[in-house]
């Protein structure tokens, strides 16, 4: 069976993660979200995989390959241009990506399933697809109920009592909400779809797509399973998830590593004595990270991939990204710290791009600049007060 993923838009509301990265790249512990959705579509049968790509294409389609070592064969599909040796993104939307692929090879010859690359699902989609076909439906599309404070953020469908979508409503102002169904961006399409997507176009599904269909009162249903959904759209949205993977509750999700305490997960190389810092878990340790001595690290917590955690400093409840050095007397609680930011769900975001806080936190492949005598200052208070910087 065949499906697509689409993954060519540049996630600018969950940067700075993807300043460097595309969206599906973003990992989640030690996978790339698209990497998990690749895995639950080969379990579900699956087994031919296109992927358009834009924004940064080439770490996408240089990780996946054709596939093979996945258990799948892959495709991608390339919306933009490529100038003075430069790549330019020029995504198609989410439907006139599925056009392109369709008007180069007609690819989607049977019912196909499409999923966001920037999402976390355990969807029952052969359960799906079963409900589609016996409904000898153009579209299906999968519904999931979301608080109706959050339904701003979310397209959201109006069923009949036979699951026929009769409206759809994108991103409705608070209080003007149809329904609390959301629209989860995972859909199953008959090829007969493709009569209704215009060519050479940028055309989107959810806000011109769907829309139309239900309008012009086209077989359309939307279904409701039990499955557990963890949509990256924002920065605390990833934080969460990556909390929720720590304590076991991401869908599924087994730590990798070593187990050498209770709740402790450590990958190869790493310099640690547990004897020497306080540690609660859970917490996983990517490779060769160091962490010093007199460390406090209360989970659920990520130290990444070479990540310099140095003697003193204080981590709970937050995500230390690969090659990340941490300052001593520093002191993060619910943070997201990369080698140049760090975030708090909340979505503010310290640049350190842009500012010389390297004394707080920096690359840990970078030297490190002597402080100056104002981050003497800032040290020497932050120590004497036991303060937690950005706590």
């Amino acid at each position: 069976m065949k499906a697509m993923i689409l993954a060519a838009g540049r996630g600018t509301r969950v940067r700075p993660l993807t300043e460097t990265l595309p969206k599906p790249m973003v990992p989640i512990i030690h996978k790339p979200v698209m990497e998990m959705l690749v895995e639950h579509l080969r379990n579900h049968g699956f087994g031919q995989i296109m992927v358009n790509t834009s924004y940064l294409a080439p770490q996408i389609e240089n990780y996946f390959r054709d596939g093979h070592q996945f258990g799948v064969r892959m495709a991608y599909s390339f919306e933009g241009t490529v100038e003075n040796g430069e790549i330019i993104d020029q995504p198609l939307g989410s439907a006139g990506a599925l056009q392109k692929i369709q008007c180069h090879s007609g690819f989607f010859d049977d019912a196909f399933v499409v999923v966001c690359g920037d999402a976390v699902v355990d969807l029952d989609l052969s359960r799906m697809l079963a409900f589609h076909r016996a409904r000898k439906s153009i579209a299906t599309v999968a519904l999931k109920k979301v608080p109706r404070k959050e339904l701003v953020n979310y397209g959201v469908a109006v069923l009949d009592d036979a699951q026929r979508i009769q409206q759809f409503q994108e991103k409705p102002a608070t209080g003007t909400e149809l329904s609390d169904l959301a629209n989860t961006g995972i859909y199953i399409f008959s090829p007969q779809i493709f009569e209704w997507i215009p060519k050479n176009a940028v055309y989107d599904i959810g806000g011109q797509l769907l829309p139309a269909l239900a309008a012009a009162g086209a077989a359309i249903h939307g279904v409701e399973l039990a499955f557990n959904w963890f949509d990256i759209g924002r920065l605390r949205d990833y934080y969460q998830v990556v909390m929720q993977a720590l304590r076991g509750e991401a869908p599924p999700y087994e730590l990798p590593g070593e187990k050498p305490r209770a709740g402790i997960w450590v990958g190869p190389n790493v310099r640690v004595n547990f004897d020497r810092i306080k540690i609660h878990g859970p917490v996983f340790i990517g490779g060769s990270a160091s962490i010093g001595d007199d460390c406090v690290i209360i989970g659920p917590a990520f130290i990444g991939a070479n990540a310099l955690i140095e003697a003193g400093a204080h981590v709970s409840a937050s995500v230390i990204m690969d090659h990340t050095r941490v300052s001593g007397f520093a002191a993060y609680d619910r943070k997201v710290v990369g080698p140049n930011f760090c975030f708090d769900p909340d979505g503010t975001v310290l640049d350190g791009s842009n500012t010389d806080i390297s004394w707080l936190f920096s690359d840990a492949r970078s030297p490190i600049a002597a402080l100056n005598e104002a981050q003497h200052l800032v040290k020497a208070q932050s120590l004497r007060a036991g303060s937690a910087l950005f706590a």
